[in-house]
């Protein structure tokens, strides 16, 4: 529940319709700007921008309360030309909507601004100077109006006639008359460069004719592709710095052709050097006549022969009796032991 209280001002007050608080249309922006301009004192010439700047209205609310207010026929604006040429805005604003045509009969009543002679800075007046001696001559179309053309007036010293000469030589494009097949490799190896780095993915295509030529001059020098990659590659700058034009450096780095180096002559096969025996030198001078036993030994048994024998004293003396007989008790076993060769 809403109570309500008011109390009449004695002075500075302004009478407004329930239409105008209560319009469905109008934003409270619109409002307050509309009952701000009918609050002012008659006679007074506040533009609808300088009173949005006083209440606080922004620049894209004071637009759309303005565009309502106009919609709605509460404000009427028109441009016309004062005396001068200068033109001039004039803005309407009741407190009842106006059509068109009303609003037109009583803007036509209004002073336009600047119809009175207004008063010339002194700035900008003619000086009242006594104008220069002498009669007005008309601009000169050309040159200068201080120079003495009868003679040289410049400081420095007179620049010697130029004689006609042969005209320098202009570094033409790289051409070559390398046969088809070497252009095609070199079609090829340039069709290649982009897989070579990232920096060289963009080279522009209408660049490889000429990347072609340069290539091919390589190739015809005799340089295998593989030499060409590797230049491309050692010329390359390192991962971080960004290469912004690969066309041209890749022109740069293969405008000259370097001379194909000799090849390197084959070194001389070093003198082989003498067998050593598999024992080593203080092995071989013990083990010099030894040959291995033909007796059953788990390991081979080296001896040194007398008489060209081929088992060693043990085996041929029956020395492996003992290991039989040893086997033989382990066993459980009775092992008939016979003298004689085993």
């Amino acid at each position: 529940m809403i109570y309500r209280h008011h109390i009449a001002p004695p002075r500075a007050y302004t009478q407004f319709s329930h239409d105008i608080i209560r319009h469905p249309r109008l934003s409270s922006d619109a409002v307050r700007l509309l009952t701000w301009q009918l609050s002012l004192p008659q006679g007074a010439r506040e533009p609808l921008s300088r009173t949005a700047e006083r209440a606080n209205i922004g620049a894209c609310a004071f637009s759309r309360a303005k565009r309502q207010l106009k919609e709605e026929g509460f404000v009427h604006e028109r441009r016309v030309q004062g005396s001068g040429g200068h033109w001039a805005t004039q803005q309407l604003v009741s407190n009842v909507p106006l059509s068109a045509a009303e609003a037109a009969k009583l803007l036509g009543r209004m002073p336009v601004a600047g119809a009175a002679p207004e008063p010339v800075s002194p700035q900008v007046a003619p000086s009242p100077l006594i104008p220069a001696v002498g009669d007005p001559t008309p601009r000169l179309s050309d040159g200068h109006p201080k120079k003495d053309l009868a003679g040289n007036t410049s400081d420095q010293p007179p620049e010697p006639p130029v004689q006609p000469g042969p005209e320098p030589a202009v570094a033409a494009e790289p051409e070559t008359d390398a046969p088809p097949e070497i252009l095609s490799a070199a079609t090829d190896l340039v069709a290649g460069f982009p897989r070579l780095s990232p920096a060289l993915r963009h080279v522009p295509r209408p660049m490889h004719a000429e990347l072609t030529r340069l290539t091919a001059r390589w190739l015809e020098a005799g340089h295998p592709p593989s030499a060409v990659r590797i230049h491309i590659l050692r010329g390359l700058p390192d991962d971080t710095t960004p290469v912004h034009r690969p066309g041209g450096l890749l022109r740069h780095l293969l405008r000259e052709v370097p001379p194909v180096p000799e090849p390197t002559p084959p070194r001389p096969a070093p003198d082989p050097l003498p067998p050593t025996p598999a024992a080593g030198p203080r092995l071989s001078a013990r083990l010099t006549g030894a040959v291995e036993c033909q007796g059953p030994h788990t390991q081979p048994m080296l001896f040194r022969p007398t008489a060209g024998e081929t088992l060693c004293p043990r085996c041929a003396t029956g020395g492996r009796l003992a290991d039989v007989a040893d086997r033989g008790r382990r066993a459980g076993s009775t092992t008939t032991l016979v003298r004689g060769v085993c």
